[in-house]
């Protein structure tokens, strides 16, 4: 009995997928269950699973493919899935067959060779030389690469090409006759993911509509390493999460929001809308491109729930198990460039929202401090926002709380 494998139905706000891989390929036993098919949206990757045993016999939609929902994607064969077993037989017995066919091939070049080498043969019986095609003409020269080579008196089979096939180009010659010091200059082109292509539409739309301004600001982060030094163990040992940065500046951020609630608001048409709540966007880095899980009514949890929440969305956004309703929403998003290496950065704005806090690497640097110089841990913080709606004076009064709730967090995790 035949069965259809379909797209499934997908999340809301979402009309079409692309077919980004096919675990299968016809003739293999599949399992009810089994991923067979992964689609690709504009934010998450949706595993289509095999809908009964059996193998698969058709593939209608080739990966790369634009599908919807409901669409075929390919055919089953419904019945009990060919065990490990009997595919390892099929292959041997494959590979018995390609030998034989290849051995009657070697004995039939071998008779073609002796009847070629008889006509080689002088009257005397001794070998002639056959005069066959040399490297040089089976190469397939463009014009202008043909013209150097015959200018320079160039042997083509000496030439390594870089081109399509091997093919020589002019590049190459020119490579050849420098003594190959450039060497070969490959490129290659690769269609953009549709994940890719939606933070490209994204970043543009953010620049072509809001009027981004960014402001900085320093932050000396001792108290807060003091507190996760002497901590962290009785907090993972109590929590089961370690005890990281992104918590201290969620939480700090959630108390400089509420202060400069502007902050925290988003333009709608000619409306300026305010959130009495704070959702936080987690930018984090995935093989497939930047993802933003959004940490609900993050201005009610302690840092153990940030912690957990934290590592929960980056886990599955690396394993491509985060579901779309994980993205949506957020009313202000926070990225960390540092845990790469950036020491400053003007983050983009992630629209709709009208402000992102970038974060950097942390740098021992001399400040003064009480009219002392000390070596203090120190992080610059960037705030790009939407000045349509978000004042110079706004922004850095964030900035300004921010910093204060990180360098004496006794009062912020007191309420004080």
């Amino acid at each position: 009995m035949s069965v259809e494998v379909k797209v499934p139905n997908l999340p809301e706000s979402v009309s079409d997928a692309t077919v980004a891989k096919w675990h299968k390929k016809p003739g293999d036993g599949v399992e009810r269950d089994e991923v067979i098919v992964d689609l690709e949206t504009d934010k998450v990757v949706l595993e289509v699973p095999a809908p009964a045993d059996g193998v698969l016999s058709d593939i209608s939609a080739e990966e790369g493919e634009t599908v919807t929902e409901g669409q075929v994607l390919g055919q089953m064969d419904e019945g009990e899935a060919p065990s490990k077993s009997d595919k390892e037989e099929s292959d041997e017995s494959s590979e018995e067959d390609g030998g034989e066919k290849t051995s009657e091939d070697k004995d039939d070049k071998g008779d073609k060779d002796s009847g070629d080498g008889d006509k080689s043969r002088d009257k005397d019986g001794k070998d002639e030389k056959k005069s066959g095609p040399s490297k040089a003409s089976d190469k397939d020269l463009p014009p202008s690469a043909r013209r150097m080579v015959a200018e320079n008196d160039l042997d083509p089979s000496q030439i390594e090409g870089s081109g399509r096939g091997g093919r020589v180009t002019k590049g190459d010659v020119m490579s050849h006759m420098a003594g190959g010091a450039t060497g070969p200059r490959p490129e290659e082109r690769v269609k953009m993911s549709r994940l890719r292509s939606r933070i490209a539409e994204r970043m543009k739309e953010a620049q072509n509509t809001a009027a981004i301004l960014t402001s900085f600001n320093e932050v000396d982060l001792k108290a807060v390493m003091d507190i996760r030094s002497r901590y962290k163990e009785d907090f993972q040992n109590k929590h089961g999460v370690k005890l990281g940065f992104m918590s201290f500046f969620v939480k700090a951020a959630c108390e400089a929001l509420q202060k400069h609630p502007v902050v925290n608001a988003s333009v709608d048409g000619d409306e300026i809308v305010y959130h009495g709540y704070q959702d936080i966007g987690i930018a984090v880095s995935t093989d497939r491109g930047l993802l933003v899980p959004v940490i609900r009514d993050a201005h009610r949890m302690g840092l153990a729930e940030i912690e957990q929440s934290i590592a929960d969305y980056a886990e599955k956004a690396r394993k491509g198990t985060i579901q779309l309703e994980d993205l949506q929403g957020g009313t202000f998003t926070i990225t960390n460039g540092g845990v790469f290496g950036s020491l400053l950065s003007t983050p983009l704005l992630n629209m709709p929202q009208s402000a992102i806090l970038g974060m950097h690497t942390i740098k021992e640097r001399p400040v003064a401090i009480n009219g002392e110089i000390v070596i203090r841990p120190m992080m610059y913080i960037a705030l790009s926002y939407d000045h349509r709606i978000i004042d110079g004076k706004d922004a850095v009064q964030f900035l300004v709380a921010l910093k204060e709730g990180l360098e004496d967090p006794a009062r912020m995790l007191l309420g004080l």
